[in-house]
């Protein structure tokens, strides 16, 4: 855990804040098995957090004898998801934790992964939660060509700087100064590639895994500096951060 008093926070939004890893199991499951095929919890964990097309080439990658492109998996994808998107639920705590940051005024934002149409569809229904960020959120396809997917930095790096206007540098240059302003921010994930993008971004990570990710090796040394059941678990005065309300 860090001793640093925590000034910013920046959030992952799937699996983290809204249920919808859930969602694209069962989707991508449904379509796999129109081939006999399903897909595992060590092939998902490569999946999570990347940018839609470098995770669908991962996913079909251990299926080369099907015959599904990549667009024509994610059409497929697409269409199942987009009916249930607006009937995804918030995650338990979530709610809570950013209603009470809000209040008292400390810089939050999202850095998620999700398209820029999928995040609209999925929080539509949710204003009580991410109008709370005003506008402070990055999709992944909002900065074409300025952004590597996770477990690269950059999109953390970016909602830092270009979102709550702290000074954090670029991705390659970072001074001592800009050092210590990373250290100030807040990370929440539940994916392994989004717990070390955050990570090596030079900011503090709570991870919220799914159970499933905790038995799954993956390479890099990177490791959270919290490991969390739920966001219920969260005690913000543990961060330096006002504590909740009695």
């Amino acid at each position: 855990m860090s001793n640093q008093k925590v000034k910013y926070v920046i959030f992952d939004m799937d699996g983290l804040m809204i249920d919808s890893e859930s969602v694209y199991t069962q989707v991508t499951n449904d379509i796999l098995a129109q081939y006999g095929k399903s897909m595992s919890w060590d092939i998902k964990a490569g999946l999570m957090g990347k940018p839609e097309r470098e995770a669908a080439a991962h996913l079909l990658s251990f299926f080369p004898d099907i015959p599904l492109t990549i667009d024509s998996y994610l059409r497929q994808r697409d269409t199942a998801q987009d009916l249930i998107w607006p009937t995804v639920e918030p995650l338990p705590g979530v709610r809570k934790l950013v209603q009470h940051l809000k209040n008292h005024n400390i810089p939050i934002g999202v850095a998620t992964g999700s398209r820029r149409r999928n995040f609209e569809l999925k929080t539509g229904h949710l204003s009580d939660i991410f109008e709370c960020f005003n506008g402070k959120i990055v999709c992944g396809d909002d900065y074409p060509g300025r952004m590597q997917g996770k477990p690269n930095p950059d999109i953390f790096l970016i909602a830092a700087r270009e979102k709550l206007g702290r000074n954090v540098g670029e991705k390659d240059e970072c001074t001592d100064e800009e050092k210590g302003e990373r250290a100030k921010g807040l990370v929440f994930e539940d994916a392994i590639p989004g717990m070390q993008a955050g990570k090596r971004a030079g900011m503090a990570v709570i991870w919220v895994p799914d159970a499933n990710l905790l038995g799954v090796e993956y390479s890099g040394r990177e490791r959270a500096d919290q490991t969390l059941k739920s966001i219920e678990d969260f005690k913000p005065e543990e961060w330096g951060l006002p504590s909740y309300d009695k």
